[in-house]
């Protein structure tokens, strides 16, 4: 019988580890990217590395940042777990991988990097809110396990577009 995907080795990547504040100008290029094409985070202006600091890294509410990293020393993707406003023993995670060139099973190692942090951290579940026009980031979250909770409508985007906030839920 075949691994599970998530337990199957990435060739295309060197190696997951933490974040570290050197990691952050790296991780605004990367997320920046992501923004200028639109349509995959609820964000829509540019990150500094100090927003990435603040928001990914070392801010108060980060419980964990991971990042995957090629074998030029590049990073490929990032996930991170935070803990703003939701009940103990759940933290809110984010994914971000390259779109330039894309390296496959980014999101599926680092999801196995914070599933360990995460239980290492004592918490029961873990929660996505996604874009519901981001079909992409809908269907990761759901290769992973992740199950529908709820749904926030239409949340409005900077130009006044509602789009519905998936809420989506893993079981540790």
């Amino acid at each position: 019988m075949d691994s599970p995907e998530y337990l199957r080795p990435m060739p295309d990547l060197a190696r997951i580890r933490p974040a570290d504040p050197d990691d952050a100008p790296q991780m605004a290029a990367l997320l920046n990217e992501i923004i200028a094409i639109g349509g995959s985070t609820a964000l829509e202006t540019p990150v500094t590395a100090g927003d990435m600091r603040a928001w990914y890294i070392d801010g108060p509410l980060v419980d964990c940042c991971h990042v995957a990293v090629d074998d030029a020393g590049d990073i490929t993707g990032f996930q991170v777990l935070e803990h703003d406003e939701v009940p103990q023993g759940i933290a809110y995670i984010s994914t971000f991988a390259r779109q330039s060139p894309r390296v496959p099973g980014v999101g599926t190692a680092l999801f196995q990097a914070t599933c360990t942090a995460a239980r290492g951290l004592g918490l029961r579940e873990i929660s996505a809110k996604i874009r519901g026009d981001n079909v992409s980031g809908l269907g990761y979250y759901s290769k992973m396990g992740f199950r529908d909770h709820s749904v926030d409508p239409g949340v409005p985007l900077k130009d006044g577009t509602p789009v519905d906030r998936i809420v989506k839920r893993f079981q540790l």
